[in-house]
């Protein structure tokens, strides 16, 4: 099912390509073999990554098999039942875990060296192994971050046994597996290469994560807060996150139904972050007027409201000289398109997510900042509007199809296929030398 570790953190990464952009997450892998899964799932959501210590405490008489396993923080598991059926003394048990502690303190002296523990307390944690067998060292990592603080942990594998869940019910509080086959001998027997992961390559894998989330953080937002802005008679509530150095701001205009709390706009608007991009994202109407429908589809007020924004950005005093963009979502990106075609719209680059450009009727071709049109390869009935509306555009443009992707972007490595297109184009062009 997998070539290797590696490709069995990438898949397992798909499936919780949700998290991504999620505040609070941290991967934690279950050394040696958990590692290299949890690197390629901690990469993939942008979360810092660390270990979890654990060692199995095998039968006296039959090692390779679990009656329970030690964590760091002086956890313990142990199955009582087979320890029991085992007829395995408390001496027996007491000499397996003093032997077991002393190799678990000096595998976590070994695995830390310049690496600092992660704080876990209030923080959503991903457990990662490469994958479940007995479950006993999965469960004892879980132990092990409940009492650290965890505020929430999802156990995630490349694979396990069907029964898992069952078997593991109550050591996370969300199970994720890639593959869960019905006959289920070892780990094994479902990666061509399973080599032995040696402790080095789990040192070089946390320092290589430590120098990743050092680089996001020198684009992490120097201050990120709820703001209101008046827009005429009504006031608007927004979020704003400013990275140092900010090298442009991209105002986010929201489709039908949607808010500034929308997961993927939230999402599309950290990716921007770290690309040294501002950001802000604002509701288009108030609370009692997203109650009459046929507001929501009021590109007019929507475009008027979005030009009510953009003249308290050029006025807001941290946000001084930064040329702007607009990303706009179905509705919203209409709303976008008719701002940019005001004549007293000097915005530098547009770009739409699974949008309704063709809501902007005749004003499209007024249109004179640079426009990217995102569209899901699925979303048949979207993607011809939009193609007919780029026939309108006259200004520098183009129509970019994510494949496979729905009008929501929910499928796996759709939205970061966004992410990354609209990424590029602010980049180019609100940061172009000619344009300051």
């Amino acid at each position: 099912m997998f070539i290797d570790r590696i490709d069995g953190g990438r898949q397992l990464a798909e499936q919780l390509h949700h998290l991504r952009g999620t505040p609070d997450v941290v991967v934690v892998g279950l050394p040696r073999g958990g590692v290299p899964v949890a690197a390629e799932v901690a990469a993939a959501l942008d979360a810092p990554l660390d270990v979890i210590v654990v060692r199995k405490l095998g039968l006296p008489f039959q090692p390779e098999v679990a009656m329970g396993a030690i964590g760091e923080g002086g956890v313990r598991v142990i199955n009582n039942e087979l320890v029991r059926s085992a007829h395995v003394t408390p001496e027996e048990l007491a000499a397996v875990e003093e032997r077991e502690r002393a190799e678990l303190e000096r595998r976590t002296t070994r695995l830390r060296r310049g690496h600092s523990r992660v704080a876990l307390a209030g923080k959503v944690v991903v457990v990662v192994d490469d994958g479940i067998a007995t479950g006993s060292t999965a469960r004892a990592a879980c132990s092990v971050a409940r009492a650290a603080g965890a505020a929430r942990i999802l156990l995630a594998v490349p694979v396990a046994p069907a029964d898992w869940i069952i078997r593991l019910a109550g050591a996370a509080d969300e199970f994720v597996a890639v593959h869960t086959p019905a006959i289920f001998g070892a780990v094994g027997q479902f990666f061509n290469d399973f080599d032995q992961t040696s402790d080095e390559s789990v040192v070089q894998l946390l320092r290589a994560a430590d120098a990743r989330m050092r680089a996001i953080g020198r684009h992490a937002p120097k201050f990120a807060h709820d703001v209101e802005i008046g827009v005429g008679s009504a006031i608007v509530s927004g979020n704003l996150s400013v990275p140092e150095a900010a090298r442009g701001l991209v105002i986010f205009a929201h489709g039908s139904g949607s808010s500034r709390h929308s997961p993927r706009n939230k999402y599309v608007a950290s990716v921007l972050n770290q690309a040294g991009l501002a950001t802000l994202l604002f509701d288009l109407l108030t609370a009692d007027e997203e109650s009459l429908r046929s507001n929501v589809f009021d590109i007019s007020l929507l475009a008027e409201r979005l030009l009510n924004v953009d003249a308290w950005v050029q006025h807001h005093e941290s946000l001084a000289g930064l040329e702007t963009g607009y990303f706009g979502a179905s509705t919203g990106a209409a709303a976008a398109l008719w701002a940019a075609a005001a004549p007293e719209c000097d915005v530098g680059a547009v770009v739409s997510r699974g949008g309704r450009p063709d809501l902007a009727g005749p004003r499209l071709g007024a249109v004179r900042a640079p426009t990217l049109l995102i569209v899901g390869g699925e979303d048949s009935v979207v993607l011809g509007l939009n193609q007919q509306a780029q026939t309108q555009l006259r200004c520098e443009n183009e129509v970019r199809i994510v494949p496979g992707a729905s009008h929501l972007f929910d499928e796996p490595g759709t939205l970061e296929a966004v992410a990354e297109l609209a990424r590029d184009w602010f980049v180019e062009y609100l940061t172009a030398p000619d344009r300051g």
